[in-house]
């Protein structure tokens, strides 16, 4: 088994690629990731999804390519340049995008619970994250990448994500997985509404 061919990639994805390196923006989702986010996707139905950090569409492609008729996605970015891309690539009306701070967004947002966050921005996972956990819904998957080491990351940065794993793992309210593949991938599943 080859896990680094990929035979299902989005139709949109070149285009964003080749956009997003025009733009220089280093910070994508890369391939293993958003096969992932496209099974797990595929997993939930008529699912509610939100993705926290959008950039230029790489992983958001994958999402809409997973997502069933019926499903809906969420997807927030701050950088609007960055989103022109993915809004003109990927126009669908399964997807809503939001030109908004990630911050802002989760301290104010009221709306439904999601089946499945992809929380790629530091608001969602190393700022605001018992915020984001309480939008998920019992029995939802919460994945978050880059958490291995990346040449792109600023000094003290690696002890940020060995705590906030370690904040992972000492939950009592998710079950999860760490995958040492692709930039580093921790999916959990969300079983109870508080930590006990």
């Amino acid at each position: 088994m080859q896990d680094s061919i990929f035979t299902d990639i989005p139709v949109q994805y070149e285009r964003i690629a080749n956009a997003t390196k025009a733009l220089a923006f280093n910070m994508a989702s890369d391939l293993y990731t958003g096969s992932l986010l496209k099974t797990l996707v595929a997993s939930k139905g008529t699912a509610k999804i939100l993705e926290l950090g959008t950039g230029s569409g790489l992983a958001t492609s994958w999402i809409v390519a997973g997502m069933r008729k019926d499903a809906k996605l969420v997807t927030i970015d701050n950088n609007a340049l960055l989103m022109d891309i993915a809004r003109q690539n990927l126009a669908d009306e399964r997807v809503c995008f939001v030109c908004a701070d990630g911050y802002e967004w989760l301290q104010t947002y009221k709306g439904d619970k999601f089946d499945l966050i992809f929380a790629d921005a530091m608001p969602g996972k190393y700022d605001l994250f018992e915020e984001a956990l309480a939008l998920l819904r019992i029995g939802g998957f919460y994945i978050i990448d880059d958490m291995l080491p990346q040449l792109n990351w600023p000094d003290g940065h690696a002890a940020k994500a060995e705590k906030f794993i370690d904040v992972l793992e000492n939950r009592k309210d998710i079950t999860l997985t760490k995958l040492n593949w692709s930039t580093g991938i921790i999916i959990a599943v969300k079983t109870a509404d508080k930590e006990f």
